[in-house]
Formats: C-alpha cells, sequence, structure tokens
C-alpha cells in the first residue's frame, strides 16, 4: 500500500466495545466492556500540547495519539489494551487520503489493589 504506516506500527491491541447491560436499579444503566476477538496494529503517541490544549477546550481528556491502519474497526467509545495498558477512545480522525485512523484516547489507569 503506498503511503501506508504499516512499519510504524510496532504494538498489537485488543478491540473492546461497550455493551449496555442490565439497569443498576437506580435508574441508571451500566456498561461492561466485551472483547469484539479483533485485534489492531498500533503506535502509541504522546498528543502535543496544543493537541491536549483543544481537548481540554471542548471537555475531554486526551492522552495519548494511537494510529492504525486505515479502515481499522475501531470507533469513540471502544477500549484498545494490550502490554497491560487500557486505552479509552474519545474520537477517531482520518486524514483526506487515507492512510492512518488516528484514535484520540485517554489512558485508563487501574487502582493499586
Amino acid at each position: 500500500m503506498t503511503g501506508s504506516i504499516g512499519h510504524l506500527l510496532n504494538r498489537t491491541l485488543e478491540v473492546w466495545r461497550p455493551v449496555a447491560g442490565p439497569g443498576d436499579g437506580l435508574g441508571g444503566r451500566r456498561t461492561t466492556y466485551v472483547a469484539t476477538g479483533t485485534t489492531v496494529r498500533a503506535k502509541v503517541d504522546q498528543p502535543s500540547d496544543a493537541e491536549r490544549m483543544l481537548a481540554q477546550q471542548a471537555g475531554s481528556e486526551h492522552t495519548h495519539s494511537i494510529y492504525l491502519l486505515p479502515g481499522s474497526d475501531v470507533t469513540r467509545g471502544d477500549e484498545l489494551r494490550g502490554a497491560g495498558q487500557s486505552f479509552r477512545v474519545t474520537a477517531t480522525v482520518e486524514p483526506s487520503t487515507p492512510v492512518y485512523l488516528k484514535a484520540q484516547c485517554k489512558l485508563i489507569q487501574s487502582q493499586p489493589t
């Protein structure tokens, strides 16, 4: 593929998708994440200061940019998991010439036990 970023994708991440579960008894719904059985090749980067500021202005947190092959089945709300890390996708962006898919993500840090 001409212009492919495939040679830069140095990680494999699992795609987890949110599924609405039964109500919590208080009028709300519980959301659980279910593995889709899909893995994607990825490159995980820190966003620029400008990207972080734009996310903050929009009321979001952007801790990592994850680059994927164009056409990867990753959408807003998904989680990308691998190597002991989980990232929640807050948005996806594809340039006008689809050479990559960029997922703007927030690192989900687990609580120590």
